[in-house]
């Protein structure tokens, strides 16, 4: 693992999200996009080598969505940026943890990403990304 990509933050509506983080922040955000195939609008904020990733649902069927409704707003995932994703997988199932995704998918930023299942990684949600 390189460092920590984003930190991912749940939240029910992204304008609003918008508003409180550009208060702590100081900041306007620097990307978003909707990103269908996970029904979600993704809104980043750069802080030093990190990110701060705002997560709105677009649907309540999605992962976002049934997170928010279960836990309401707050941290959802924390995402480690990899060299070589598909290595990463292979060395982290044969630690025990569980990929929610047999393989890497498209996600934000142009970027490979999968996810570990929060009851294998002590009940965090573990991303992992590489950049393409």
């Amino acid at each position: 693992m390189k460092q920590i990509d984003h930190i991912g933050i749940a939240v029910n509506n992204t304008e609003e999200g918008i508003q409180l983080f550009n208060a702590i922040l100081g900041q306007e955000p620097f990307y978003k996009e909707e990103i269908i195939s996970q029904k979600l609008i993704a809104t980043f904020y750069k802080i030093g080598p990190t990110k701060i990733e705002l997560l709105e649902p677009t649907s309540p069927d999605s992962a976002i969505g049934k997170f928010l409704a279960g836990k309401g707003p707050g941290i959802h995932h924390v995402a480690f940026e990899v060299e070589d994703i598909r290595q990463e997988m292979t060395r982290m199932r044969a630690e025990g943890f569980k990929p929610l995704t047999e393989e890497p998918y498209q996600g934000a930023l142009g970027k490979l990403v999968c996810f570990f299942h929060p009851k294998s990684t002590g009940g965090t949600l573990i991303e992992l990304c590489q950049k393409q």
